[in-house]
């Protein structure tokens, strides 16, 4: 509007910016409603209530936007019972004690009016289970392992790195999806992948597209899941898991920090976690389900494979191996475009950026985003004038920060030089000399 305060705009376009971040936009509503625009700071309470249902601050300036008088803080007066209907009170005994009338005490809140009002702004606040007035809770019928049905992430979503994709096509997709190639040439289903390299370089993501692609369910078991203090208890996990996902067939069990999970048997000092291995390795082989595991599909991921028991990666369990590396250019602008799209921006060269955080994991590109966003809001905070984030922001956090990768390499140079055995680590070999890293 032609008659708006400076302020207001830049607060106006930070609001359209981040509408997601409440204080900032009950801060816009105060304004708005010292400035007697009354019904916008109606509105803007309305959408900080939906965002945030019990904030106190939002309700409290709804109330003073639509005049309504301060609901009562302290615990309502105690005062004198009602005399009962069938005894009226008698003008000829007074009570001096206490006045005859109440004093007037200010008319509490109406939420239901409040409600009416705003109902197409403000979604309810909680939704009902639709069995619990049977008497049946959800979680009753409720499986004792999550899983995720078929989800909407593909490989497409996946930003660049063609290599990885080009090698589970190869090795693990196409086979699934053409069962007819795939019964001509005997390629048999058996065994799983197994996902390696930095943290914080996409493996679950990965993971997750690969379920996408096969319009399977997702089971994802961690450590955590599994050990239990009672003696064969941790056992029986594993195999309610894998009862689970083939049950849910078809499925993906996606097991994550492989190395906790499946670690060295001769290097575990516990005879818990060597029979966990024990069990894991009898649900991959599928010899206690008797119908083996017809359309389960096993990933794991690890950031230290040299851990994992070499029992887990013989042919027919965890036989294929992928090394996940940090993102390639065209990724690292993919993952750079999602963390900034919903922050304010200006004229950001995200070539440049591109170029500056080569072997950044996502990660670490996702920090750069948020210290760069801290950096504008300081400054923003400091003035009392929003600034939208710069290039130079953008650079300078990525100056600040260093690869997280760098350590993992470090350690994975000694195990592909020294402890290759078989050509475990030959593309990570080949990866270390690409970047002369040997």
């Amino acid at each position: 509007m032609a008659d708006e305060s400076p302020l207001i705009r830049s607060l106006r376009a930070a609001v359209a910016a981040a509408p997601d971040d409440v204080p900032l936009r009950l801060h816009f509503g105060e304004l708005l409603l010292a400035e007697g625009r009354n019904d916008e700071a109606v509105a803007e309470a309305a959408v900080a209530l939906q965002h945030a249902p019990g904030d106190a601050d939002a309700r409290a300036l709804m109330m003073r936007a639509m005049g309504m008088p301060p609901a009562p803080v302290t615990a309502a007066p105690v005062t004198a019972p009602a005399p009962a209907p069938e005894e009226p009170v008698r003008p000829e005994t007074p009570s001096p004690a206490r006045p005859e009338t109440p004093p007037a005490q200010p008319p509490a809140f109406d939420w239901a009016a409040a409600e009416q009002q705003v109902q197409d702004v403000v979604g309810p606040r909680f939704l009902e289970d639709p069995q619990a007035a049977d008497g049946e809770g959800a979680a009753g019928d409720a499986a004792a392992w999550d899983v995720d049905a078929p989800g909407s992430v593909r490989l497409a979503d996946v930003g660049g790195m063609e290599e990885v994709k080009d090698r589970l096509e190869a090795a693990f997709l196409a086979p699934m999806r053409n069962p007819e190639l795939r019964k001509l040439y005997g390629k048999s289903l058996r065994g799983g992948l197994l996902l390696y390299g930095p943290p914080g370089c996409g493996k679950t993501f990965i993971a997750r597209a690969v379920a996408g692609e096969l319009g399977a369910n997702f089971l994802t078991v961690s450590l955590s899941d599994v050990l239990d203090m009672w003696i064969g208890a941790s056992e029986k996990n594993i195999h309610d898991i894998f009862e689970t996902a083939r049950r849910q067939a078809p499925c993906v069990v996606f097991l994550d920090e492989l190395d906790a999970l499946g670690a060295k048997r001769s290097r575990s000092h516990h005879s818990g976690l060597r029979n966990v291995v024990n069990q894991l390795l009898t649900e991959l082989d599928g010899i206690a389900s008797g119908a083996g595991n017809e359309g389960v599909f096993v990933l794991a991921a690890t950031n230290v494979p040299w851990d994992v028991d070499i029992a887990l990666r013989r042919p027919g369990r965890l036989d294929r191996t992928l090394l996940v590396l940090p993102p390639d250019a065209a990724a690292r602008e993919s993952i750079l475009r999602y963390h900034l799209r919903e922050r304010p921006i200006e004229a950001v060269d995200l070539g440049k950026l591109v170029k500056a955080t080569e072997d950044f994991s996502g990660a670490d590109l996702a920090h750069v985003c948020e210290t760069a966003a801290e950096a504008a809001l300081l400054d923003s905070a400091r003035s009392g004038s929003v600034r939208l984030i710069s290039t130079k922001d953008l650079l300078g956090a990525a100056k600040q920060i260093k690869p997280s990768t760098e350590p993992w390499f470090a350690a994975a140079r000694n195990v592909a030089m020294f402890a290759n055995e078989g050509g475990l680590y030959d593309d990570l070999l080949a990866h270390l000399k690409k970047k002369r890293k040997l």
